[in-house]
């Protein structure tokens, strides 16, 4: 029990790091393309934000391979699940937008794709417990 609250408390400080450096990169990076739109770089300081998102996979990443088997499944499940669910959902917008809807942003993926896989995760816990 000891060992899974050391890899708990080893993913919530990584993951919680990443996002508090997120929140200022994305601060930063807007900030800078506002006030300077002619920025010659401004394609490195658009994308300066997906650098803590990397520390934040890589903590997760570590954590799921410090699950046990049954979570690992239950992950695995939840993953596969929110990514085919994401696929299938943003391609039937995209021929809806042909038909007049109005086009969304690609930022809304990762985040509409990590709400399914919550949900999908809360389901398949209960499944097994």
């Amino acid at each position: 029990m000891d060992k899974m609250n050391k890899h708990v408390k080893e993913y919530l400080m990584g993951f919680g790091l990443s996002m508090g450096f997120y929140i200022v990169a994305v601060t930063v990076s807007m900030t800078l393309l506002k006030r300077y739109p002619d920025l010659p770089f401004k394609t490195l300081v658009a994308v300066l934000p997906v650098i803590p998102i990397l520390f934040a996979l890589r903590a997760f990443l570590r954590y799921l391979n410090n699950m046990d088997e049954l979570q690992q499944r239950i992950q695995m499940n939840s993953i596969a699940f929110a990514a085919g669910a994401t696929g299938i959902g943003t391609l039937t917008y995209g021929f809806m937008e042909n038909a007049g809807f109005p086009q969304l942003s690609w930022l809304w993926v990762l985040p509409i794709m990590m709400v399914i896989w919550g949900i999908a995760t809360a389901v398949a816990s209960r499944r097994y417990s």
